[in-house]
């Protein structure tokens, strides 16, 4: 059975998911872990959940949701893994650190990239890889049928969607990319958000405003 955890880390408030099954081993998605103390926390929870951390993964590359991947890459031995679109947020993850006050490690790159419609095999369990650009080119969502939930990153929140005046954002696609790609999964199936709290496919088509309005 695949369960999910939920952590909240650094000034952005991002929501970092462990996901694990009967197995025990774990992926982290989108690590966000900022100061030491916080990078205490996230290892005392794996650690006290007796989990194996086996890889990471990301939905998107935005600074404020890949601040403890170079933690994860060297202390846990993960490569890191995000869509192939957000190589140029990667790279310029310092510069943007440095706008919010954040000090950020160079990083080497994107190690292995993941695919839209990819499958992620977290121990027995699987997810499946959504690409959703319009918050950011790469975006992807990650969705457990097992579960019954996905992982949408910034895309998509209770009652709300992910910013566009970004660069590489673009308004008309992340509606696109919700509509064709998130709202076709199951009514029922749990909405695991980048930030905030979880919501609902069948919530966010009868109420989330940027959706009801564009119909």
């Amino acid at each position: 059975m695949i369960q999910i955890d939920t952590l909240v880390f650094n000034s952005f408030q991002v929501n970092t998911y462990l996901v694990w099954d009967e197995t025990r081993n774990c992926l982290v998605v989108d690590p966000a872990f900022y100061s030491r103390e916080e990078r205490a926390f996230f290892e005392n929870h794996i650690s006290k959940k007796g989990l194996k951390l086996t890889g990471q993964i990301n939905t998107h590359c935005h600074v404020d949701h890949i601040l403890g991947v170079h933690h994860v890459k060297v202390h846990y031995g993960c490569p890191f893994r995000a869509h192939a679109d957000e190589a140029k947020l990667v790279n310029n993850a310092p510069m943007m650190g440095d706008v919010f006050g954040l000090s950020v490690e160079p990083f080497t790159g994107i190690d292995q990239t993941i695919d839209d419609k990819e499958i992620i095999h977290v121990g027995n369990q699987i997810l499946h890889s959504i690409h959703v650009p319009g918050h950011s080119p790469g975006s992807l969502a990650y969705y457990s049928k097992e579960g019954g939930f996905v992982i949408t990153g910034d895309a998509l929140f209770q009652g709300s969607i992910g910013r566009t005046d970004l660069p590489g954002g673009d308004y008309d696609q992340l509606i696109q990319s919700i509509r064709t790609r998130l709202l076709v999964l199951p009514p029922e199936t749990v909405v695991y958000a980048g930030h905030g709290p979880p919501s609902t496919i069948g919530y966010e088509i009868s109420e989330n405003p940027f959706l009801t309005m564009s119909q």
